[in-house]
């Protein structure tokens, strides 16, 4: 070879090397700083934005993709519908029953809001009617006979709580209002919503990539010696101060943190057919291999996260090997997934191939990644060992955000050839060359000395 190729070759290795550790998580590696997140004002800017882009113009197209020529949301006190906080800027809608009403005029979507509470930024957004409580109904049916729609999507008739916001009284309401005619136009708004849902706006991922990162930090933190005291601490002692940690920011979470430990000579139980999850007052003890799922809200996008610590036994430097062995085994299957994953693929396509390729290579996993984004389990394509959605609903979009969760179960020689499951869970966006994990993988154990 000659000197110019061998330092071409050698540049080459090089990039490779330093691109393979920037996509990994290693245990020793420092604690990244919390991001700076936006205040609540600058956050309320931003998302105003985004809302004009969706409403402004990708929504024509998913109305006329799906034959919707009018689309009402009906939104009420202590009911509010899952979509009502994505249609307004992020302000609480708090009347007795407010309706979002959205028309294809052909080149635009006309928008019109009736509320019971005026709101200024609303103004923005919508032709803002504010009738009297006993002229509401004449308002909505004035609208609709004035535009006599062929079809009017309702949020009913989904397979997902997201997609069935219409209380069966909004339901009555509207057809009682609307009459026997135009009840016949209603329609189930499912796919319209899989649709808004799951389509992203572009400013949408450097925003998410904080959310990912803030996720990120909680959890290095909770799993170190900053917060684990072996032989003191307690799983709802660490679980406590993740989410007092997100109060602190101003953030939200949508499910609580939970933790799992698995230990030597000790059998975890199984919730169907997952480990259970730890109780509070477990008492967390060297040599315990633990685990969380956690995840927050920022900006109205919801993260999703699970990571593994090791606390070390005394005389110990680093997790046993079998141990370290069960996390590659992991590692490999997220390599599997992301090989194969493509947009415009149907999840369940890229469950069998994943799936068939850990045949082959004899890797006990299971999968169970889910959309993310808006909700933390979000609409659209899921790689899934249960149901997906099929159709065009299971197709990966470019932009869209999925979360690749997933486990493998090896059996550990150092542990007497007991089984351990090491769960792993990271966001990712499809791209146009696949998927991308938003931050680094875990690749080595987080280290609780």
């Amino acid at each position: 070879m000659s000197t110019r190729k061998l330092i071409i070759s050698f540049a080459i290795s090089h990039l490779i090397l330093i691109t393979a550790v920037s996509s990994q998580n290693r245990s020793n590696d420092p604690i990244p700083k919390m991001p700076l997140l936006l205040t609540q004002r600058e956050q309320m800017d931003v998302r105003e934005q985004w809302l004009e882009k969706r409403l402004g113009g990708l929504l024509l197209p998913m109305m006329k993709r799906h034959g919707i020529e009018m689309w009402i949301v009906v939104n009420e006190e202590f009911h509010p519908d899952p979509v009502t906080e994505y249609l307004v800027p992020p302000i609480p809608m708090v009347g007795r029953r407010d309706f979002f009403i959205f028309i294809d005029r052909g080149e635009r979507v006309e928008r019109i809001a009736i509320v019971r509470y005026l709101e200024e930024r609303l103004k923005k957004h919508y032709k803002v009617l504010n009738p009297s409580r006993a002229d509401v109904a004449q308002a909505l049916r004035r609208i609709v006979d004035e535009r006599s729609p062929k079809t009017i999507a309702l949020n009913y008739g989904g397979s997902r709580g997201q997609q069935n916001g219409l209380t069966y009284d909004g339901y009555k309401f509207l057809a009682e209002t609307l009459g026997p005619a135009n009840e016949k136009k209603f329609v189930p708004a499912t796919r319209l919503l899989t649709d808004y849902f799951d389509t992203r706006v572009a400013d949408e991922l450097v925003h998410y990539e904080k959310a990912v990162l803030a996720t990120d930090v909680i959890t290095r933190r909770a799993f170190s010696n900053e917060i684990i005291n072996p032989g003191k601490t307690t799983v709802g002692d660490v679980r406590w101060w993740m989410m007092e940690q997100v109060n602190k920011l101003g953030l939200d979470i949508w499910f609580q943190p939970d933790l799992r430990v698995q230990r030597e000579a000790q059998t975890t139980g199984a919730a169907q057919q997952f480990l259970e999850t730890a109780d509070e007052a477990l008492i967390l003890e060297r040599g315990d291999l633990i685990h969380v799922d956690f995840g927050l809200i920022y900006m109205g996008l919801s993260t999703d996260w699970q990571k593994h610590g090791y606390i070390l036994k005394s005389g110990e430097r680093d997790a046993p090997a079998g141990l370290k062995t069960a996390l590659k085994n992991t590692n490999r299957l997220q390599d599997i997934l992301l090989s194969i994953g493509q947009a415009g693929m149907t999840g369940s396509e890229l469950y069998d191939k994943t799936m068939a390729e850990c045949k082959k290579q004899g890797i006990d996993a299971m999968i169970y990644s889910h959309p993310i984004g808006a909700q933390g389990h979000g609409l659209g394509a899921s790689i899934d060992f249960r149901k997906s959605l099929g159709g065009d609903e299971d197709r990966f979009r470019i932009g869209s955000f999925t979360s690749i969760e997933l486990n493998t179960s090896t059996n550990i020689a150092e542990w007497n050839g007991q089984k351990v499951t090491i769960m792993a869970e990271d966001d990712a966006v499809m791209t146009k060359s696949g998927f991308k994990f938003i931050r680094p993988r875990q690749t080595e154990f987080y280290l609780i000395k």
